[in-house]
C-alpha cells in the first residue's frame, strides 16, 4: 500500500479535488489539529517558472491577510522539494464542503432573483472587506465562489490579486490579459490600470449570470468577448428572465457601466443596493438611457417668410378699431389685476403647526399629519438596532409651521441589518472572537463541561447560519476541557488500576475494603463505572478484595 504524502511533517495529502491554470487542490488532513483541510500546490510543470512562483506566493500573502467569514481562510503555507529538485510551494486552506457557483449554475440553470441577490450581497461583502485591506481580486467569477452545504458564500482564489498600494494594477503581462474573458471589466480588457470598481464590474457579470443562466457577453473566442465588454452595451437581465424586477435591472446595468465613474464606487455601495432590493425597498441605482432610448426635442418653424396678411376695411375704420381694441385690452388687464389682488388678499396661505410624530407608528404618524391638512412623505428607512422597529425615528421638519398641503417627511425604523452567525465548532477562543467581530457581532463566552480541548467552541446562541441583528451579542459555549474517558479497571490490581486512572487524568482515587477472595488487592468494583465520560476532579472509589482468613485449629482436650 502506497504511503500518503506528508507536507511539513503534519499535512497529509489526499484525493485531488480540482485543478486550475497553475495549481492543483487536494483534500488533506492536518494531523496535528485533527481537522480536514484543502491543500493547494503549484503544478510541478510550472515550478521552474519564476512568474508562477511569484503569483502563487502572492496569493498566499493576500489571502492570509484576509480573515472574513465569506473568504476561504488560509491556515498555513510552506514549500516542499520535488524529486526533480524544483521548489513546490503550497497553501493550506480551510476545507469547504460544497459546490462552486459554476457547478450550481450547471446543475440548476439560472437562480431565483431572491437567491441571486443574497449570494451577490455576500460576494460584495467579501470584496468590500478585501478592498478595505487594499487588495483587489481581479478574477471574480462563478468558479471562484463556493456555496457551503448550509448556503454560506466563500470567495476563493486570490491567485492574480494585487495590492492597491503596489502600483502594479495593470492587467497586462507579456502582452496577455490576465483574468477570465466573460468577467473582464472594459479597463481590464484594454490593459489599463484597475481598481476596486473592476471587481464591482465582475460582480455585476456574476449577478447577470445568476439571473439569466449565461454571462452578459458570449463569443467564439476570448478576444471576441473582450471586444464586447469594451464596445457593446449589455442587455437588461429582464429580457432573458421576466422574473427580474426593474430595480434589479438597474443594479446590474449600473454595475456593468463601461465607465468606472458610472458604476458603484465600492462593493459596499453595490451590497447596500442589493440588500434594499432584497427587502423590497427602492434602490439608488437608476437605469442609464442608451442612445436609442433618447428622443430629439421637436423644434418649431421659425421662418418668417411667405406670410399672407389680410387687410380689411379702410384706414379710418382700422384706426377706430385699433383704439377700441386698446381700450378693451386695458380694461381687461385692470380687471385681471384687480381680481388677482382680491384673491391674494382673500386667500392668504394658512399655516398650521407641524405635529411631533417621532416614536409613533407609521399609521398613527400619518393620521396626526393628515389631521393637520399636511401631506406625508416616507423617506428611506433607518437601519439601526438602537431604534424600535416600525416606529418613526426622524421627521423633517421636526416642528414649526407649514402651509396647508405641504409635506412632512418621516423615516421609519427598520431594525438592525441582518447578518448570518458564523460557525464556532472546534475553533479556539481567540479565533471565535475575531470571527464574530469581522461578522459584526460581539461574542460572550460561557464555559461548559466537555471533553473537547479547553477553550474550543461547542455551539452558539443564536445558532450558526441563522440571521441576527448586526452588533448583537452572540453567546458562545466553549469547553472547559475538564472531562475525559473514565477507564474500566475492574479485575485489575490496585497498582495497575491507579496507573490507568492517572494516565487518563483521574488523580482523585479512594479505596475501600471489599469481600475476601483468593486474589486479594484486586478491584472488585468501581464508582462511577468505567467506559463513560466523567470530570477529572471526580473521586473514583475502588472496592478492593481482601485476603481470606484461615481459621486456627483449637487444641484437643486432654483425657
Amino acid at each position: 500500500m502506497t504511503q500518503a504524502r506528508l507536507l511539513g511533517g503534519r499535512y497529509q495529502v489526499g484525493e485531488l479535488l480540482g485543478y486550475g491554470g497553475m495549481a492543483e487542490v487536494h483534500r488533506g488532513r492536518d494531523l496535528r489539529l485533527g481537522r480536514d483541510v484543502a491543500i493547494k500546490m503549484l503544478r510541478p510543470d510550472l515550478a521552474r517558472d519564476n512568474t508562477f512562483q511569484m503569483r502563487f506566493r502572492r496569493e498566499a500573502q493576500n489571502a492570509a491577510a484576509l480573515n472574513h467569514p465569506a473568504i476561504v481562510a488560509v491556515y498555513d503555507t510552506g514549500e516542499e522539494r520535488a524529486p526533480t529538485g524544483e521548489t513546490l510551494p503550497y497553501i493550506v486552506m480551510e476545507f469547504v464542503s460544497g459546490r462552486t457557483l459554476k457547478e450550481v449554475l450547471t446543475a440548476e440553470g439560472r437562480l431565483m432573483p431572491r437567491r441571486a441577490l443574497e449570494i451577490s450581497a455576500d460576494v460584495c461583502a467579501a470584496l468590500e472587506f478585501s478592498h478595505r485591506h487594499g487588495i483587489i481580486h481581479r478574477d471574480i467569477k462563478p468558479g471562484n465562489v463556493m456555496l457551503t452545504q448550509n448556503g454560506q458564500v466563500k470567495v476563493m482564489d486570490f491567485g492574480i490579486a494585487r495590492a492597491l498600494a503596489s502600483g502594479a494594477t495593470t492587467m497586462t503581462q507579456t502582452s496577455a490579459v490576465i483574468g477570465t474573458a466573460q468577467y473582464l471589466s472594459p479597463e481590464q480588457a484594454r490593459g489599463e490600470a484597475v481598481d476596486a470598481r473592476s471587481d464591482v464590474y465582475a460582480a455585476g457579470c456574476v449577478l447577470f449570470e445568476l439571473l439569466c443562466g449565461h454571462p452578459p457577453f458570449v463569443g467564439d473566442s476570448p478576444v471576441a468577448v473582450a471586444y464586447q465588454h469594451v464596445r457593446e452595451e449589455p442587455k437588461a437581465p429582464s429580457e432573458s428572465n421576466r422574473d427580474v424586477s426593474p430595480d434589479l435591472d438597474a443594479i446590474v446595468l449600473k454595475a456593468l457601466s463601461k465607465n468606472p465613474i458610472n458604476r458603484y464606487q465600492s462593493a459596499g455601495e453595490m451590497r447596500a443596493d442589493l440588500l434594499r432590493a432584497a427587502a423590497g425597498r427602492p434602490v439608488l441605482a437608476t437605469p442609464v438611457l442608451r442612445e436609442d432610448e433618447t428622443l430629439a426635442m421637436p423644434t418649431g418653424n421659425r421662418s418668417g417668410g411667405n406670410r399672407n396678411v389680410a387687410r380689411v376695411g379702410d384706414a379710418r375704420r382700422r384706426r377706430t378699431s385699433g383704439w377700441l381694441l386698446a381700450a378693451l385690452s386695458a380694461l381687461g388687464v385692470l380687471a385681471v389685476v384687480a381680481l388677482t389682488a382680491g384673491l391674494i388678499l382673500a386667500n392668504q396661505p394658512k399655516k398650521v403647526d407641524v405635529p411631533s410624530v417621532v416614536g409613533l407608528t407609521q399609521a398613527k404618524a400619518t393620521e396626526a399629519i393628515v389631521g393637520r391638512e399636511l401631506k406625508v412623505a416616507v423617506g428611506e428607512p433607518i437601519l439601526n438596532g438602537q431604534c424600535t422597529k416600525g416606529q418613526v425615528t426622524q421627521q423633517d421638519p421636526a416642528g414649526g409651521k407649514l402651509e396647508i398641503g405641504d409635506a412632512v417627511t418621516i423615516r421609519i425604523c427598520d431594525g438592525a441589518v441582518q447578518k448570518k452567525v458564523p460557525g464556532v465548532l472546534g475553533l479556539p477562543r481567540a479565533a471565535i472572537d475575531t470571527t464574530m467581530k469581522n461578522a459584526g457581532f460581539t461574542a460572550v463566552f460561557v464555559e461548559e463541561d466537555s471533553d473537547k480541548p479547553k477553550d474550543t467552541g461547542l455551539s452558539s446562541t443564536p445558532a450558526e447560519g441563522t440571521n441576527a441583528d448586526e452588533g448583537s451579542v452572540i453567546t458562545v459555549k466553549i469547553s472547559k476541557g475538564n472531562m475525559g474517558d473514565l477507564p474500566s479497571v475492574v479485575g485489575k490490581s490496585e497498582e495497575e488500576a491507579r496507573t490507568l486512572l492517572q494516565a487518563a487524568g483521574f488523580n482523585n482515587i479512594k479505596t475501600t475494603k471489599g469481600e475476601a477472595t483468593d486474589t486479594p488487592g484486586t478491584v472488585l468494583s468501581q464508582s462511577p463505572n468505567g467506559n463513560q465520560k466523567r470530570k477529572f476532579t471526580e473521586t473514583i472509589t475502588l472496592v478492593l478484595s481482601q485476603p481470606q482468613v484461615t481459621p486456627s485449629e483449637s487444641p484437643s482436650p486432654s483425657p
